[in-house]
């Protein structure tokens, strides 16, 4: 048995903390184990998987602006699929299956369940992910859904109609997507299910269907072809055309957490980062992650959130507005979780005459290093604030710690590794500074 996880999303419904890069499901802000360490949605997901038992390979489908934070949160050892460009669902699951097939080596009888990485949920719902698993081992279906049972009549999700039960199993007689809430009470009496974007097959059912639009010889050419496939979602493209369907209900504590009002509700604790509450206001979070000290008095049902990408003041009950406006405020991210450690853009500028400057505050973790990488269009000074670290420049070594600065001319090979944790600012002048102006060398840190 093998699962996919789906991690995408633009990071705009918790706008300014998420972004392009940091997605709400890499926030790590919901209360971990011991309630000391706090823990994002795609590892309390992975970490209830592990503690429910279920004896699965992971792989994680992702685009590659968040293939590093998928690293620094799971570790090294996780599979990772990167879209070469976003195109919804249902490539997303060709392109994983295909890896599967074609760079595992699993073969078309493997049990494969496609998951997303960040329902907030509980145990029952990993048990239901297994009753769908055997059910697609015992044939008794050749695609198997998740069915949550409604709280209410929601028109945010799709629903899924039940058709009998046969062979321990829900039979489906359709879908509706996210109808209006009249609809979807009727819907509720008929006995359907919110549709929980969790779904069962055999591998070779998926890359049966993903050789209808791209069939290549390599994982590789498949993933050059990407545009190829169709940009649809899978429940369009595949789930309501699927001939043998059934369907495994799940009853239990499920929410989307995906906006500040339904996000704050899980939170043990009303103030991250440098806040002063007074303790008159009711019902507010602040989240401050600008390094500044931050006051609220007397506020009540509120969201306030600071962080390098945005400013964001909200009543609760409007949070779920936000995504039209973050929209219209898309910038570069200013702050990036990356498999060695994090960055935070502390001050960009532009001159008329086009010369530019871009200030950053980085952090490298222990034992961790940078890619040996030279750039064509800024030249860059390094600034050591914290921790040691050995910094090579053009295959010279030198050791480096807090106090020291390095000049980086542009078109210099560089790289840098962490003995302890390693923190410096870098600034870059130049012109077009951004993060794709780089070209990277294999560097060996053994020789």
């Amino acid at each position: 048995m093998h699962i996919i996880l789906l991690s995408g999303g633009s990071g705009t419904r918790l706008w300014p903390l998420s972004n392009d890069a940091r997605s709400k499901q890499f926030l790590r802000l919901l209360p971990g184990v011991d309630s000391l360490q706090p823990e994002s949605m795609i590892q309390r997901v992975v970490r209830q998987l592990k503690e429910s038992g279920l004896d699965a390979d992971m792989t994680v489908a992702t685009s590659l602006s968040q293939q590093d934070s998928v690293i620094s949160q799971l570790g090294r050892d996780v599979n990772i699929v990167t879209e070469p460009t976003r195109r919804n669902t249902f490539p997303a699951i060709c392109l994983a299956c295909e890896y599967l097939s074609k760079e595992k080596g699993f073969g078309p009888d493997e049990t494969v369940v496609v998951m997303p990485c960040d329902p907030f949920t509980e145990p029952g719902y990993f048990e239901a992910i297994k009753e769908m698993a055997a059910a697609v081992e015992r044939s008794a279906a050749e695609l198997m859904v998740m069915g949550i049972t409604p709280t209410y009549p929601s028109g945010k999700y799709g629903y899924v109609v039940p058709d009998g039960e046969e062979d321990g199993v829900i039979r489906v007689k359709r879908f509706t997507e996210k109808p209006d809430v009249a609809t979807a009470e009727q819907l509720i009496k008929e006995g359907a299910k919110w549709n929980g974007g969790v779904f069962a097959f055999r591998l070779g059912y998926m890359t049966d269907i993903s050789e209808r639009f791209v069939n290549a010889a390599s994982f590789a050419d498949i993933r050059n072809r990407y545009e190829d496939f169709p940009k649809i979602s899978f429940d369009y493209e595949v789930a309501e055309k699927a001939e043998s369907i059934g369907m495994i209900p799940f009853t239990g504590e499920w929410k989307d957490l995906g906006t500040w009002n339904t996000l704050t509700d899980e939170l043990k604790i009303q103030a991250y980062g440098d806040v002063t509450l007074d303790g008159t206001g009711k019902n507010t979070h602040v989240f401050n992650e600008l390094g500044i000290p931050m006051m609220c008095i007397g506020t009540e049902n509120l969201v306030v959130a600071a962080s390098p990408d945005g400013i964001l003041i909200t009543e609760k009950c409007k949070s779920e507005n936000i995504k039209q406006y973050a929209e219209i405020l898309k910038t570069r991210p200013m702050f990036e979780e990356r498999r060695w450690g994090f960055y935070r853009v502390i001050d960009h500028t532009e001159s008329p005459d086009g010369f530019c400057s871009l200030t950053k505050r980085l952090t490298i973790n222990p034992g961790c290093s940078i890619s040996y990488q030279r750039h064509f269009c800024r030249n860059e000074v390094w600034t050591f604030v914290e921790g040691e670290g050995i910094f090579v420049l053009d295959g010279k070594r030198r050791p480096v710690k807090e106090g020291d600065t390095v000049v980086i001319p542009l078109g210099s090979k560089h790289s840098l590794k962490a003995i302890s944790s390693l923190t410096f600012i870098e600034v870059q002048t130049g012109s077009n500074l951004i993060e794709e102006d780089i070209e990277r060398f294999d560097y060996d840190w053994e020789e």
